[in-house]
């Protein structure tokens, strides 16, 4: 077993700077680069590529940065469920090839072979990773049957790709095997506005309809397929603000819930409820006339760079890495906000209640 201390006392101040603020550049730089990788790969993708710049030379080193690095990454974004999912898996992932028979038998002496050892099979993660979205859409596209109507929505990728893959299976001559009902429950959501597209380029006619329109739509759905930013060790997910809710009609209605995602979005919590999840949302926002005005006079002022957004001096460090202490970043409003779905089967009875009999 390894101790990995959160920040070892011989870093210096500087190269510690370095450190944090690299990691959070290269993971929005990815993110940019490639709209269609997801969180957890794109968090994985940094940590390869910090390991391959770092000069660390022994193992308890390479884990420091890992931990420190990864905490750092945490901080500075404003949902770090989905990318907590994939840091976290590497993070064990790297620590299991290292307590490997041999793995760190011989730290001391060839600690750069073991070095190189990590970085090739931490690529190769995350070259699995990528792939497990068209694993995912080949395998499910045999859901999709013909003359469907399937509701989703969010703008998940993986759902996307898993659609697209069932139109283009439908046959050539133009036929179409099933419809699209897509939720919108905002205005920004270029996802969806993607997918909802590349659906209709293939042919698949699609209905775009908001989120208080999902009771009224559900009478001509077959089948709910929706994404997740994580599923929890309870069997529920977080995904988009608006799931939870089409989970519930979709049950009312006895219509089947699917939910796609990669394994790497699984993540190590157990929400009770909608308000148990480690971040914060700014959903339901109580005011007053006064505190409209008050609001209004801080937004007109100008306002010191957040904590989050700069490096934390060395007597700061352990107060910015702890979960209460650290500078936290901006809540989720309404459009970036999630919400937790519990794993509840479709009952018989409801089937039964919508004519299906199976």
């Amino acid at each position: 077993m390894f101790f990995v201390p959160l920040i070892s006392s011989s870093t210096p101040v500087f190269l510690l700077a370095d450190r944090l603020n690299s990691i959070v550049a290269t993971y929005r730089r990815l993110l940019d680069d490639d709209p269609d990788l997801t969180m957890p790969v794109a968090a994985i993708e940094a940590l390869v590529e910090l390991l391959a710049q770092s000069h660390a030379s022994t193992i308890s080193e390479t884990l420091d940065l890992l931990a420190t690095s990864t905490q750092h990454l945490k901080s500075h974004i404003p949902n770090p469920i989905s990318l907590s999912a994939g840091t976290d898996l590497f993070q064990r992932y790297i620590i299991h090839q290292l307590q490997r028979p041999g793995g760190g038998a011989h730290a001391a002496s060839d600690f750069q072979s073991i070095r190189n050892h990590l970085l090739s099979n931490g690529r190769l993660f995350v070259s699995r990773a990528k792939q497990a979205r068209e694993k995912i859409a080949a395998f499910g596209k045999g859901f999709v049957r013909d003359g469907t109507t399937v509701l989703t929505n969010g703008g998940s990728r993986v759902v996307g790709a898993l659609l697209e893959r069932a139109a283009e299976t439908g046959g050539g001559g133009g036929s179409v095997r099933f419809r699209v009902i897509y939720v919108f429950g905002g205005s920004k959501n270029t996802e969806g506005d993607a997918v909802v597209r590349a659906l209709r380029e293939k042919g698949v006619p699609v209905a775009v309809i908001g989120e208080g329109a999902v009771g009224y739509a559900m009478g001509k759905v077959d089948m709910v397929i929706v994404g997740a930013e994580g599923v929890v060790e309870n069997g529920g997910m977080i995904s988009r603000l608006g799931t939870y809710q089409i989970g519930l009609l979709a049950r009312a209605a006895g219509k089947p819930f699917y939910v796609v995602a990669e394994s790497h979005k699984f993540v190590r919590l157990y929400p009770l409820s909608q308000y148990d999840l480690p971040i914060e949302q700014k959903v339901i926002d109580f005011k007053t006339s006064a505190d409209e005005e008050e609001e209004a006079t801080a937004n007109a002022k100008e306002v010191d760079v957040a904590f989050a957004e700069r490096t934390p001096r060395a007597s700061e460090r352990m107060e910015y890495f702890n979960r209460e202490g650290r500078g936290k970043a901006e809540a989720n409003g309404v459009e970036d906000a999630v919400d937790f779905t519990v794993s509840v089967p479709v009952t018989s009875e409801g089937r039964r209640a919508n004519g299906q009999t199976s």
